[in-house]
């Protein structure tokens, strides 16, 4: 494993281990719930706004290192962005992890997201990878449930 790979590695199972925002939001927040049926990943997430910003983001819940990894650094990315930012981010990280839209790694609005870039050689693990970043658009959207089914 080359050293960059074992940096990804570790960063991946420190979010995994400490997760990051890993708590509910209180009042008004809006929430939605994931589920990966396929891994069992399965969790809530709660956005609370501040007019267009993403004023705190929280989550719990159970799975795999890579979707819980990934939920935690989500939260971390996208808090205090605005939705459309937020919106923006979720294109670009789903073009990293699906290899469906050519996007550079080195691009600087995926910051430390850019771990995420070998799941696009394991198909499968995708959907963990993407799993709480479609919870968030559910919960923008006043959905209340996701699926990866």
């Amino acid at each position: 494993m080359s050293e960059l790979q074992d940096l990804y590695q570790q960063v991946i199972l420190d979010h995994n281990k400490q997760p990051r925002n890993f708590h509910p939001l209180e009042g008004k927040a809006m929430r939605a719930e994931g589920h990966n049926p396929l891994c069992g990943d399965r969790l809530t997430l709660w956005v609370d706004r501040d007019g267009e910003r993403l004023k705190d983001v929280g989550f719990v819940g159970s799975g795999c290192a890579i979707s819980k990894a990934s939920a935690s650094m989500m939260t971390e990315a996208v808090k205090g962005k605005s939705e459309a930012e937020a919106q923006a981010l979720f294109e670009l990280f789903h073009g990293l992890v699906t290899g469906e839209a050519p996007v550079d790694a080195d691009d600087p609005r995926l910051g430390k997201l850019v771990v995420f870039a070998g799941v696009r050689d394991y198909p499968v693990r995708v959907k963990c990878a993407t799993l709480a970043w479609h919870t968030l658009r559910a919960a923008l959207s006043g959905g209340r449930t996701v699926s990866t089914e």
